[in-house]
C-alpha cells in the first residue's frame, strides 16, 4: 500500500489577481472627474484656466512694474540675456536697456541707440519694486519675476505713453475675466430660471415667454450694443460705465441659454421620476429644485464654459472701438486700441501682446468646455 503524502495538492496555476477598484458606488461628479482626466485637451484647459484666474487675482504680485509707470514710448520687448558683454555665460539672468552711445549715425548725425552694456539690470524672483496692496488689503511690495535694483524692465516692450505691456495684460486679465464671469453668472442666473420655468409649465406662459425669446434674439445685438453703451455721459464714473456694459451685455445674452435649458427642461418633464413626482402631489417648486434643476445643471456647466470666450472677444472687440472699459482701468481691450492705425503696427508689432492673453484665454475656455461636455455625456 502506497503512502500517502501528507502535503496539501498544489493550487491551480492561476494568473496573478488584480483589485479592481469598485465604482458601483461612484458619485456622478467623481465620474465626470474620471471622464475629464482621460482627455488631455479638457485637463489642459482646466490648468490653463487655474493659471488665468490666479494671474488675475495676483496680478500685482506677478507683473513686473507699476502698470501706470512711464518709461521711453514705444521701446522693444528686452529678453532676458544669460551672457555679459563679452559673450560669456554667466548664471544670474539679465537684460540691457536701450542708451545713447557715443557713436554718431553718419546721415542724420544723431547718437546711435542700442544696448547698454556697461550697465546690465539683473533679474531675479521676489524682488522688491513698486509698492501695491495685494488683494487690496495687504500693503505689499514683492514682485515675481523682475528687476534687482528697481530698474524698469520691459519682457514685452511699452507703448506709446512708456507703460510697460506686460504688467498692464496682466492687470487687464482682472477686468476681462471679472466682466466675463460676471456676464456669464448672470446669463446663467436668468437664462436657466426662465428656461425651467418656461419648458416645466408650458401653455400659453411658455407660448408668450419663447415669443419674447425670439424678439431678443431677433435684434442686430453688434449694433444694439454700440447703442445703448452710447447712452452713457463721457463724464460718468468709471465704475458706473462698467457696470453699464456689464448689464447691456447680460441682457442681451440670456435668451440663448434660455432656449437651450428649456428643450432640456421638455425632455426631463417626460421622465418616469418626474411624472412620478407629479402624481404623488409633489409642489411645482419641489419638481424643479430636485429633479429637474440637477439634471440641467451639467449642459448649463458646458454652457458656461463655451459662454466666457464669447463674452472675452466681445468684451475686447467693444473695448478696441472705445465702448467698453475707460482709463484710469485696464482691459485687454482697452489696450487694443494703440493698434488701430497699421503704420504703427507694422512699426511696433509688440503692441498686439494682448492679442496672446486673448487667444489662449479663449482656448483655454472651449478646451475644458469640450472636454466637460464629452465627460457629461459621453454618449
Amino acid at each position: 500500500m502506497l503512502a500517502r503524502d501528507p502535503s496539501p495538492p498544489p493550487l491551480p496555476a492561476e494568473g496573478p489577481i488584480v483589485a479592481r477598484p469598485a465604482r458601483g458606488n461612484e458619485s456622478y461628479i467623481a465620474l465626470v472627474w474620471r471622464r475629464l482626466k482621460r482627455s488631455w485637451t479638457g485637463m489642459a484647459g482646466l490648468w490653463l484656466v487655474v493659471l488665468l484666474l490666479v494671474m488675475a487675482v495676483f496680478a500685482e504680485f506677478l507683473a513686473p512694474m507699476d502698470p501706470k509707470a512711464t518709461d521711453v514710448g514705444f521701446a522693444p520687448p528686452q529678453l532676458p540675456s544669460f551672457h555679459d558683454k563679452d559673450g560669456n555665460f554667466v548664471m544670474r539672468p539679465r537684460v540691457y536697456a536701450l542708451a545713447d552711445s557715443a557713436d554718431l549715425d553718419p546721415v542724420t548725425f544723431q547718437p546711435i541707440v542700442g544696448p547698454d552694456y556697461d550697465h546690465p539690470r539683473l533679474l531675479g524672483f521676489f524682488v522688491k519694486g513698486a509698492p501695491y496692496k495685494l488683494l487690496g488689503l495687504i500693503p505689499a511690495d514683492r514682485h515675481f519675476f523682475a528687476s534687482m535694483d528697481g530698474e524698469p524692465v520691459h519682457f514685452l516692450g511699452t507703448d506709446k505713453f512708456g507703460r510697460d505691456v506686460l504688467s498692464r495684460a496682466i492687470h487687464g486679465s482682472r477686468v476681462s475675466l471679472m466682466i466675463a464671469l460676471t456676464v456669464v453668472f448672470i446669463i446663467t442666473v436668468i437664462g436657466t430660471t426662465v428656461g425651467m420655468v418656461s419648458g416645466y409649465f408650458g401653455g400659453r406662459f411658455d407660448i408668450w415667454t419663447q415669443r419674447f425669446v425670439e424678439l431678443v434674439l431677433a435684434f442686430p445685438q453688434l449694433p444694439l450694443y454700440l447703442a445703448l453703451t452710447t447712452l452713457i455721459p463721457v463724464t460718468a464714473p468709471t465704475n458706473v460705465f462698467l457696470a453699464f456694459v456689464i448689464i447691456v451685455m447680460s441682457a442681451l445674452g440670456w435668451a440663448q441659454m434660455s432656449r437651450e435649458v428649456r428643450g432640456k427642461t421638455l425632455a426631463l418633464a417626460r421622465i418616469e421620476y418626474v411624472r412620478a413626482a407629479m402624481a404623488v402631489g409633489a409642489t411645482d417648486r419641489r419638481i424643479i429644485l430636485q429633479h429637474i434643476l440637477p439634471n440641467v445643471m451639467s449642459h448649463v456647466i458646458v454652457a458656461v464654459t463655451l459662454a466666457i470666450p464669447t463674452v472675452v472677444l466681445l468684451e475686447c472687440f467693444l473695448g478696441f472701438l472705445g465702448f467698453a472699459v475707460k482709463p484710469p482701468l485696464i482691459s485687454w481691450g482697452l489696450m487694443l486700441q494703440d493698434t488701430a492705425t497699421y503704420s504703427v503696427i507694422g512699426t511696433y508689432p509688440w503692441i498686439l501682446s494682448p492679442v496672446g492673453f486673448v487667444l489662449i484665454t479663449v482656448f483655454a475656455f472651449n478646451a475644458l468646455g469640450d472636454g466637460l461636455r464629452d465627460a457629461v455625456d459621453p454618449y
